[in-house]
């Protein structure tokens, strides 16, 4: 590895840890969430439950744009693939692009249950 890819591997690295300190804020927040949840469904609390469904949203907004970052990552990686490239870093690349790509479609897809479900009737338990 060249000076400059170690460089750009330990920049990487640095972003990554922010994304876990993300990671980590989101875990609380999903933690309240349910709390609200739990609340709306004892006491028929609405505001609870409008609360819970904003957070919900900010939850797989901020996790879209993680999944995007990733998905980015993965492409950016599939395309420094050359013909001095071993063959099984080729298909671990392609296999690593083809699962970011399904994980940001999961989170849209989430995304997009938790905007449009106004009753709460679906539980969205991937984040």
């Amino acid at each position: 590895m060249s000076d400059k890819d170690v460089k750009d591997k330990l920049k990487e690295i640095k972003i990554e840890n922010y994304i876990w300190c993300i990671y980590i804020g989101i875990i609380f927040m999903s933690w309240y969430a349910n709390s609200l949840e739990e609340k709306y469904y004892v006491n028929k609390d609405i505001k609870s439950k409008n609360k819970y469904r904003n957070i919900m949203i900010i939850i797989f907004s901020v996790l879209v744009v993680i999944y995007l970052y990733f998905l980015i990552d993965a492409w950016e990686s599939f395309k420094k693939i050359n013909e001095n490239t071993s063959q099984k870093k080729k298909e671990l690349l392609t296999l690593s692009l083809i699962a970011a790509f399904m994980i940001f479609i999961s989170g849209l897809l989430f995304l997009y249950v938790t905007y449009k479900d106004n009753d709460l009737d679906v539980e969205v338990a991937f984040n």
